[in-house]
C-alpha cells in the first residue's frame, strides 16, 4: 500500500481509535504500584500518541503531497528526473543605480573560497526603475567569470525564483542552485551561467502572483524589465532574450512559466518546478485582479495557450505519476503548447511536492536551460 492510499490513512486513524479505546478500557487494571503496571501505561500511552501523530502525518501528506512514495519518504529515490522533448503542438539599459551589493560569500564546493575556482555569490538588492519594487536577491557569478580568459566575455542568465513564501536562502542551502551549476560544469554538462536567486514574494507578506496588481504591485514588471536591466547593468550578463532563462518551484514554476509565455523577449527558456497553470486566489493574495476578466485570464496560463497567438519560446515542466497534484494539468500544458515555442517535461514516477523532489529535478533542468540559452 503506498504512502498516500487512503487505506493505509483509514488503517492507522483506525488503530489509533483502538489503542485510545483499550487505555480507556485497561486503565484501571494498571493504576496499582508495580514496575509492570508502570511500564504497560508508559507503552499503551506512547502506542497510542505514535499512531495518532502518524494519522495526522498522514492526513496531511495526503493534503499537501509533501512526499509520494515510502521511498521519497525515506529519501530512497536519488535517481534523477529525465527531460523529454515534445513536438510543437502536442534591451539593456545601465541598471547599475538600480542595484546595490550588500555582502559576498563563497560557493560551498571545494576551493570555494577563491572566486576563480569556486566562483562567488553576492547578496544584493535590486531596485526596479519602472515597477518601484525593491528586493533582496543573491547573484551566483561562476568561476569563470573571474578568470582573464573570459574577461571580455557575456553570460547567459537565468533568474531562480522559490516558492511562497519561501526564502532565498532556500536556494542556496536547500537546493544548492549554485554547488549543483558549478558540479554541471565542471563535467561538461552545462555552460556557466549566471543564477539571480529570489523569492516571488516581492511585496511581503502578500503573494502578488507575479502578475501585475491594478493600483498595487507590479511584480511582473519587476521580474520581466526591472531585473534583467538591472543585472546587465551591474554584471556582464547578455542583454539579448536568448541569453536569459528563468527557473522555479511550485508558486516560483508558475511565476517561471508566465514570464516566459508573456514576455518570450525577455526569456528565451523558461522552466517550471512543480507548477500550477492559473494564479491562486486566496487571503495571501488579495484581490489581485480586481473585477478584471481580462486579467484574471491572461494569469491562466492554460486559457493564454488555448485563446492568444503562439509566441515563441522553450518550456519546462515537471511533475510525477504518483504523489504531485499537478500531473492532469501538466499534461495539458504540453498539448496545448504550439510552434514556434517548444515544450519539454520531466515526469517521475513518485515525488512530492518537496526539497527532495527539486533536487531531483533541478540538476536535468539547469542542462536543459543551458542548452537554450545563447541560441540563435
Amino acid at each position: 500500500m503506498g504512502l498516500t492510499s487512503t487505506t493505509v490513512l483509514a488503517v492507522v486513524a483506525a488503530l489509533a481509535v483502538a489503542l485510545f479505546a483499550a487505555t480507556v478500557r485497561v486503565w484501571p487494571r494498571l493504576a496499582r504500584p508495580g514496575a509492570a503496571a508502570v511500564s504497560g501505561r508508559i507503552g499503551l500511552l506512547l502506542a497510542t500518541q505514535l499512531t495518532l501523530f502518524a494519522a495526522v502525518g498522514l492526513a496531511a501528506n495526503n493534503a499537501f503531497l509533501f512526499y509520494g512514495s515510502w521511498a521519497d519518504l525515506f529519501g530512497q529515490k536519488q535517481e534523477l528526473g529525465v527531460v523529454t522533448d515534445h513536438g510543437a503542438g502536442a534591451a539593456g539599459a545601465d541598471g547599475s543605480r538600480h542595484m546595490t551589493r550588500i555582502g559576498t560569500q563563497y560557493p560551498d564546493v571545494p576551493g570555494g573560497r577563491v572566486p576563480s575556482v569556486g566562483g562567488r555569490i553576492d547578496k544584493v538588492v535590486i531596485s526596479g526603475r519602472t515597477s518601484g519594487i525593491e528586493s533582496p536577491a543573491y547573484v551566483y557569478l561562476p568561476p569563470e567569470y573571474f578568470r582573464s580568459a573570459h574577461a571580455g566575455r557575456t553570460f547567459p542568465a537565468a533568474v531562480v525564483l522559490t516558492g511562497y513564501p519561501g526564502t532565498a536562502e532556500n536556494l542556496l542551502k536547500g537546493l544548492r542552485y549554485p554547488q549543483t551549476a558549478h558540479d554541471l560544469v565542471k563535467s561538461g554538462k552545462a555552460r556557466p551561467m549566471i543564477l539571480v536567486m529570489l523569492r516571488p514574494t516581492v511585496a511581503p507578506p502578500r503573494d502578488t502572483e507575479c502578475v501585475d496588481i491594478p493600483g498595487g504591485p507590479q511584480t511582473e514588471t519587476y521580474l520581466a524589465k526591472d531585473l534583467p536591466e538591472a543585472i546587465a547593468g551591474s554584471y556582464r550578463a547578455g542583454k539579448k532574450a536568448r541569453d536569459w532563462g528563468i527557473i522555479g518551484n511550485s508558486t516560483g514554476g508558475y511565476c517561471a512559466l508566465k514570464i516566459g509565455l508573456h514576455h518570450p523577449d525577455r526569456y528565451a527558456a523558461s522552466a517550471g518546478l512543480s507548477a500550477y497553470y492559473k494564479a491562486a486566489e486566496d487571503p495571501t493574495t488579495g484581490d489581485l485582479f480586481h473585477g478584471k476578466q481580462e486579467l484574471r485570464d491572461r494569469a491562466d496560463l492554460l486559457w493564454t495557450l488555448e485563446n492568444r497567438p503562439p509566441s515563441g519560446g522553450s518550456f519546462l515542466v515537471t511533475t510525477s505519476r504518483r504523489g504531485e497534484g499537478n500531473l492532469g494539468s501538466t499534461m495539458e500544458f504540453i498539448e496545448k503548447v504550439r510552434a514556434p515555442a517548444k515544450v519539454s517535461s520531466i515526469v517521475l514516477d513518485s515525488g512530492g511536492h518537496n526539497f527532495t523532489t527539486w533536487r531531483r529535478e533541478i540538476p536535468p533542468a539547469l542542462e536543459w536551460l543551458s542548452a537554450r540559452l545563447g541560441e540563435g
